[in-house]
């Protein structure tokens, strides 16, 4: 008699294509019986949330706006995905780089400097706090074999503690007490690029690190040896790779892209440091990343999605009365139907013929 068995095999490309479409699909049918549950109409809430914020320039422009961190944080979780390095510590990272950047825009010197020189100061200096966040626990991954999930995640709180200790004890508003830094030197704020937004320079910043991810990712040895990494590392060490060392970079440059992320919010939103400039851009990074199979265009494309459902979950509240966490649940339910999405392409059912007991 035949009988059917799940066992391990690879999934033809067609099927990988179809995961991102098929999660967004899965995860509105799910959100939907929510939605149902809790007496609202569905489809109403679907269409304030995906139709609605495009129908007028002010609201598309602003999906630009929040797509610009949600950009960079899941460009930072893409490119040390690609070593096998699980970087959950994009948030922490992002803090550091508007940390660094609220500190060099607010220096006396940066009043008397042009913004052709602030502006790459500004960006250096992002960059270069969020390696420095991401160093501790990279060096103990390549170094004790410390899994990094667990250093990166709790280096976020570690670090959010930090920026309220320093804006409570250090940069305190002596007037009204409020917990925020000085206001950048106009030189060190990012411009808008789209007049009557808050469209700025930052979203230029995103795509050009996308293009250079991707020609590094796909165009270069390094980027090479970064996949073989990924894809296994005992076999790129059989060919040579020296696999902590890109490990290492990987996680470097990932936090990096994460503290670029940090200094567009400072120069291009709110222009000092506050302690909610991010309501968690690095930890929607990890969904962009799943959603957007690891590709710096399929980031792209999924931090655009996730900023339209950001946006829309606001106006779904406004016109619905539905919380806004709903925007929150999608993102939630996206990255769990991905990853057993995933789970499932790895594995296949086989009809096999099964014996009889006694024959």
């Amino acid at each position: 008699m035949l009988g059917w068995r799940l066992e391990k095999g690879s999934s033809p490309l067609w099927m990988r294509a179809l995961i991102p479409v098929l999660s967004i699909l899965a995860t509105f049918l799910l959100t939907a019986t929510l939605l149902v549950f809790a007496r609202a109409n569905p489809f109403a809430a679907f269409y304030f949330m995906l139709v609605e914020p495009l129908s007028a320039p002010v609201s598309a422009l602003e999906v630009l706006v929040k797509a610009t961190p949600l950009l960079l944080a899941g460009l930072a979780v893409v490119f040390a995905f690609q070593a096998g390095y699980y970087n959950i510590g994009a948030e922490g990272q992002l803090y550091a780089g508007a940390l660094a950047a609220a500190w060099v825009g607010q220096l006396t010197f940066a009043q008397t400097t042009p913004a052709l020189i602030m502006i790459p100061l500004m960006l250096i200096a992002g960059f270069a706090a969020g390696m420095a966040w991401a160093l501790v626990p990279a060096l103990l991954r390549t170094q004790m074999g410390v899994d990094e999930v667990v250093t990166t995640l709790l280096l976020n709180s570690v670090m959010l503690y930090l920026i309220n200790g320093i804006l409570n004890a250090y940069w305190l508003d002596p007037v009204t007490f409020w917990p925020q830094s000085p206001r950048i030197a106009p030189s060190a704020e990012f411009q808008v690029i789209v007049p009557g937004s808050r469209v700025h320079f930052g979203l230029v910043v995103g795509l050009v690190v996308m293009l250079v991810l991707w020609w590094i990712i796909n165009r270069t040895p390094l980027g090479l040896r970064m996949r073989a990494v990924g894809l296994g590392k005992d076999a790129a060490r059989f060919m040579g790779v020296n696999v902590a060392r890109m490990t290492l970079v990987a996680a470097l440059v990932s936090g990096g892209i994460a503290g670029l992320a940090g200094v567009g919010e400072v120069a291009g939103i709110h222009h000092r440091l506050l302690e909610d400039i991010s309501p968690g851009y690095g930890y929607s990074g990890i969904v962009i990343a799943t959603l957007g199979a690891l590709n710096p265009f399929g980031a792209g494309l999924a931090a655009t999605f996730i900023a339209l459902v950001d946006v829309g979950g606001q106006s779904v509240s406004r016109q619905l009365g539905i919380p806004s966490f709903l925007a929150d649940v999608v993102q939630a339910t996206i990255l769990l139907v991905t990853l057993a999405l995933l789970l499932l392409t790895r594995y296949r059912f086989r009809k096999v013929a099964e014996i009889a007991h006694g024959t």
